[in-house]
């Protein structure tokens, strides 16, 4: 899913270059902790939601974002198959969690990693922008917690917006003071899980330069790796987005960290 892309619509031909790198042969199919992701019970591949020849028949974003978030609670019915979805741009994020959160039966805790709060009531008039994933998230009551990790693009409105929905906006100018707390997170008490949404741009350009929105001043692949394999929750699901083919260099840098992205998350979800 690429045209709720306020900038490049790159992102939309992400997937099957993660998929490609996943299983690149310059590496083995083992994550840092041990899981073997050939073992089909680690990960499987159900495939794709047919985005853009739904919408070449004429369905619109109302309907589409229906048919992505119903599709997330068929995966969701095949116990124990846990949901972590390719993007694709940013507003994929609200149709998922809205399916999770609704087949689950409840609200869950979104760890939300990005350069950007994507809060903003209608970014260019549109509610489905991926500028605009967690207003929609947060006004649907669909999280209860939603910790937005690595900032360092924000407007008054994304500060506006995280007091209006209660978020916990974590910005890179003080990530040396608040490393100890994002390093040792436990979320997911009293809710349904924890979902973690994770933006490539999260990383600073020098680790990820195909992304959209180029943002310096990120977080290392390494702090973003602490955060996750140090984070206490019961994960029931992830993304991983933004990632641009079309903007990659080193002949496909990029798809190797949204790859190992991806590697790790199935680690942290796989029981």
């Amino acid at each position: 899913l690429g045209h709720n892309s306020s900038f490049l619509q790159g992102p939309a031909f992400a997937p099957p270059r993660i998929r490609e790198a996943i299983w690149c042969g310059s590496t083995n199919a083992t994550t840092e902790e041990g899981k073997e992701l050939n073992d089909p019970r680690v990960l499987t591949d159900v495939g794709d939601v047919p985005v853009q020849e739904l919408r070449d028949c004429g369905v619109d974003d109302d309907r589409l974002m229906h048919i992505i978030s119903e599709s997330v609670k068929l995966v969701m019915e095949e116990d124990p198959l846990r949901p972590l979805v390719l993007g694709g741009d940013h507003s994929i994020s609200f149709p998922v969690v809205r399916a999770v959160s609704e087949k689950l039966g409840g609200p869950v805790d979104i760890l939300h990693l990005d350069a950007h709060p994507d809060i903003y009531h209608a970014f260019e008039g549109n509610k489905y922008s991926h500028a605009s994933s967690f207003a929609r998230i947060m006004e649907g009551g669909y999280a209860r917690r939603l910790l937005q990790v690595g900032i360092r693009s924000i407007t008054s409105e994304g500060r506006e917006q995280g007091k209006r929905f209660g978020v916990e906006q974590f910005e890179m100018r003080s990530f040396s003071k608040d490393r100890d707390l994002l390093e040792n997170l436990k979320l997911g008490e009293g809710v349904k899980g924890v979902y973690i949404s994770l933006d490539v741009d999260c990383l600073d350009p020098a680790f990820a330069p195909g992304v959209s929105h180029i943002e310096p001043g990120g977080l290392s692949f390494r702090d973003v790796l602490n955060i996750l394999q140090n984070l206490q929750a019961n994960v029931v699901a992830a993304d991983v987005v933004e990632f641009n083919p079309q903007r990659d260099t080193v002949d496909g840098m990029t798809a190797m960290v949204a790859a190992k992205l991806v590697r790790e998350l199935t680690a942290k979800i796989s029981k």
